[in-house]
């Protein structure tokens, strides 16, 4: 049997990818904070919350948690509702109770009746989202948040009006070129990253960051024209001191607890975040090159964790995310530590060194966000779906669409709705055979029956023909329904009036003899 690892035995590969993932949640923390009107520091909050206290109590080996940009209208409406930001974090502190209750009542077991053909599809749509989306950041058209997943912007735009303006507009040639040279060396570092040695550990988008920040001091220097201002540099809040640190926690306000506004809020954010999270933990299992399966019930009880102590010190709701767990993968971390040391990263940085962070250039991680979109929707995930079948492919590619159009969860929810559809249409397949051979008759049920087979079976019955011997065979079933059980039981008590034997084969049977029976004779059981 194997045995388990300390989480500490595999340091050597989480220290550098739990790197990676700081440098990925950092633009995203801020952008999330900022479409949802709430101060920055909250989402860096949510951030370094998801990393140490979701990672900690989690069992999943890969999910980062942090702030989701699928609930910035939500929140956003949430936070103008309300008369304080402190009010909104006491919702946000219930809402956490609330998944704890959620995983009690194994709520988790949701995420299972999830198609596979969603789950990619939701991946890939992620993926191209990504790129639609940065590659305006890439050339430093900042318009939009970063971590934005929404098609339609505040402002009337949408993803392709934002991408076309960003390309046909004026270009910042600083940001242009640092984005373009850091995005070809991360595909180049791909395809020549040794796998022995210790470079092997060398984080691609760590290099990419020193390249953003030492590119833009050597432009101020050699080209100060096209030198990158503040407006295109990652912004993290500043204190005089480290002594203030402290002071951009805040406490809910425990007074509002009575409101039913706070109560209304608490309970949408306890449900949206629960199902973003029960579907991020779903793919990144997919994702996990181990197959390694999270306990979604514990999983949701992690979740309530992290929101309660992110309410309780003023951050923005948790939830586990996609980006963030995919760069986490793809950087081929091993354990939960790369999560608890990301979060760890974030909180030492924004507290010891907040004006070095505020030198990246957001174009260079615009490049590390579209890598890692790529590597969620390769072409080749696309082959795979469609030689699978049209069963797999359109609830596949309907997700895609109906998420890069919508937004998350409602795409999900389309994609699921078509899911649902192939699977009744699955299941109305021919799953009753009739045959007659002079006067001996065979109706076959080839799988379980269900209410959506009662036609079928009817219509089966229905053409046996009078004077004959009839065999029905439930051998290949573990399952019939009542209503089923009672078109056969019909059936019987009216063969005996035709002069048609009846005999009924299978467990089924047996089990269901106390149903499946007439007061008439010429009824076996085999």
């Amino acid at each position: 049997m194997p045995t388990s690892r300390s989480p500490f035995a595999t340091l050597r590969a989480d220290i550098p990818s739990s790197i990676v993932v700081a440098l990925v949640a950092l633009p995203l923390c801020l952008g999330v904070a900022l479409a949802s009107g709430a101060p920055l520091f909250a989402g860096l909050i949510a951030g370094i919350v998801g990393g140490i206290v979701v990672g900690a109590v989690s069992k999943s080996p890969l999910s980062v948690s942090g702030p989701a940009a699928g609930l910035t209208v939500i929140v956003l409406t949430a936070i103008e509702s309300m008369p304080t930001f402190q009010v909104f974090t006491l919702s946000v502190m219930l809402a956490g109770i609330l998944q704890i209750g959620f995983s009690l009542t194994r709520s988790g077991v949701l995420a299972e009746f999830v198609p596979s053909s969603v789950i990619t599809g939701m991946l890939a749509a992620i993926g191209l989202i990504l790129i639609l989306k940065q590659i305006p950041h890439l050339v430093g058209y900042d318009a939009d948040f970063e971590g934005s997943f929404e098609f339609h912007g505040a402002d009337g735009t949408n993803t392709f009006s934002s991408l076309w303006n960003s390309l046909t507009g004026a270009l910042t040639p600083g940001a242009l070129l640092i984005g373009g040279v850091s995005l070809a060396f991360l595909f180049w570092w791909d395809a020549v990253k040794p796998k022995e040695g210790p470079l092997r550990f060398v984080p691609g988008p760590l290099v990419v960051v020193l390249i953003g920040v030492l590119g833009n001091l050597l432009l101020g220097v050699v080209m100060p024209a096209w030198q990158l201002g503040t407006e295109h540099l990652v912004q993290v809040p500043i204190v005089d001191s480290l002594a203030k640190f402290p002071s951009l926690f805040s406490l809910p306000d425990f007074s509002a607890i009575g409101t039913s506004v706070v109560w209304i809020t608490a309970v949408t954010l306890a449900i949206v975040a629960s199902l973003e999270s029960l579907l991020s933990v779903k793919a990144v299992d997919e994702l996990d090159p181990r197959r390694r399966t999270t306990d979604k019930n514990w999983e949701l009880l992690a979740q309530g964790s992290g929101n309660i102590v992110s309410g309780l010190i003023g951050g923005l709701p948790v939830t586990s995310v996609i980006v963030r767990s995919s760069a986490n993968v793809d950087a081929r971390a091993e354990s939960k530590m790369s999560t608890i040391l990301h979060g760890s990263w974030l909180l030492l940085s924004v507290a010891l060194i907040p004006t070095v962070l505020n030198l990246i250039p957001l174009s260079a991680l615009a490049a590390v966000l579209i890598a890692t979109g790529y590597k969620l929707t390769k072409p080749k995930l696309f082959t795979e779906r469609y030689k699978q079948g049209w069963t797999q492919f359109v609830p596949f590619v309907v997700t895609i669409l109906a998420i890069l159009f919508t937004d998350l969860l409602k795409g999900i929810g389309i994609g699921l709705a078509v899911g649902f559809v192939f699977v009744v249409a699955r299941n109305f397949r021919t799953a009753i055979t009739f045959a007659c051979d002079g006067s001996d008759c065979l109706v076959r049920a080839r799988r379980n029956l269900y209410f959506i087979h009662k036609y079928e079976l009817q219509k089966k019955l229905a053409q046996v023909p009078d004077d004959s011997d009839l065999l029905i065979d439930l051998s290949s079933t573990s399952y019939v329904d009542l209503d089923n059980v009672d078109i056969i039981n019909a059936f019987i008590k009216g063969a005996a009036y035709r002069n048609i034997s009846v005999t009924v084969r299978g467990d089924i049977a047996e089990r269901s003899a106390p149903l499946i029976a007439a007061p008439t004779t010429g009824v076996r059981f085999a």
